[in-house]
């Protein structure tokens, strides 16, 4: 056994060195399979690295004094490995955790990139037009009347489309800042189907869209907002109208299946591309010409539609979808039933 402190310090090294050098292997080998698994080699190291490095300056000689130091680093492993494991599961649901909370980040600053690229440009344009056509009638440089008739019902209409982007980047703010708050109230979805297709189909005949709605004879009720779930069906409706051709189709159906409502707006016109279909519902978000406007003069998009529509499904603790059709393309909501109608 060695007795002076050089030849200690080269034992105590000779014997924890391979040891510290095995557990980084051993660490390298498990740093794909779990955060738990790395946090107990890391625990094991230290405490094998000191039992073989207390073993080598003993020179192999197994006395009371070692047995002592070997009861007391197992009790001390005992109690380490168990702590690790709970510890590598908390910190690893903490990593996910901050991990999912980096992307959702990322996502809301990519979202409102987006949003501010796209108020400046959709904004701009009507208000341009308003101001050109303001100055032109106080310059008195337009003077027959059937001309400033047309320069006074284009400024009402692009006042119209302000105000409403106006209210749907109000709406918008409310629900992802989650200050949305909804009066649930049992409603009849057939009702709204019927009064939705009445109110847009004025829209409908200009674009020469046939625009027509099918219900079973039976209620379904849901517990939901009114006048948000009129909003989510005009925004599908008005959406399905912009984007299908004249002569086209849209149909609005609504069912009940498992305990869960059911509402399809079916259209006729070209899809939606299946590289745009996973971002539809973001805010502002266009797509493809595959899917730009085709009907003229059928109101006043903003662009968040389909996104508002979302939000106020999912505050309806609801589900919405949309997907391509052999011809054209459906957008489906799923709502509870209420209790009563499921039965």
């Amino acid at each position: 056994m060695p007795t002076d402190t050089v030849a200690l310090i080269g034992y105590a090294l000779a014997g924890s060195v391979p040891v510290v050098a095995l557990g980084a292997v051993a660490i390298r080998l498990t740093h794909n399979r779990s955060l738990t698994t790395s946090m107990v080699v890391l625990v094991l190291i230290p405490t094998l690295s000191t039992l073989v490095g207390v073993v080598a300056v003993s020179g192999m000689m197994f006395t009371d004094e070692l047995r002592r130091i070997g009861v007391v680093l197992s009790v001390v492993t005992v109690v380490a490995v168990p702590a690790a494991i709970v510890l590598g599961r908390v910190q690893a649901r903490k990593t996910v955790w901050e991990k999912q909370m980096l992307e959702q980040e990322r996502a809301a600053e990519r979202s409102r990139r987006d949003l501010v690229t796209w108020v400046s440009h959709d904004l701009r344009t009507p208000l341009a037009g308003i101001r050109a056509m303001g100055e032109a009638l106080v310059d008195g440089v337009i003077d027959q009347p059937e001309t400033v008739e047309r320069y006074a019902n284009q400024i009402v209409r692009d006042t119209h489309r302000l105000s409403a982007m106006v209210d749907d980047l109000f709406e918008m703010s409310k629900i992802n800042s989650g200050a949305l708050r909804l009066e649930l109230e049992p409603v009849d979805l057939r009702e709204l189907i019927d009064e939705v297709a009445a109110a847009n189909q004025p829209t409908a005949d200009r674009a020469q869209v046939r625009l027509s709605a099918r219900q079973p004879e039976s209620e379904i009720l849901v517990a939901g907002s009114d006048r948000a779930l009129t909003r989510v069906l005009t925004n599908l409706v008005a959406n399905a109208i912009e984007h299908t051709p004249p002569g086209g189709r849209i149909d609005i159906s609504a069912g009940r299946t498992g305990g869960r409502a059911w509402t399809r707006v079916d259209d006729t016109g070209p899809g939606i591309d299946p590289a745009d279909l996973p971002r539809i519902f973001e805010v502002a978000y266009r797509g493809t010409a595959a899917r730009s406007p085709v009907a003229a003069d059928v109101g006043t998009n903003s662009g968040m539609g389909l996104a508002i529509a979302a939000g106020l499904v999912q505050a309806h603790h609801g589900e919405i979808a949309a997907h391509n059709r052999e011809r054209g393309c459906r957008f489906e909501i799923s709502l509870p039933l209420l209790p009563t109608t499921a039965a």
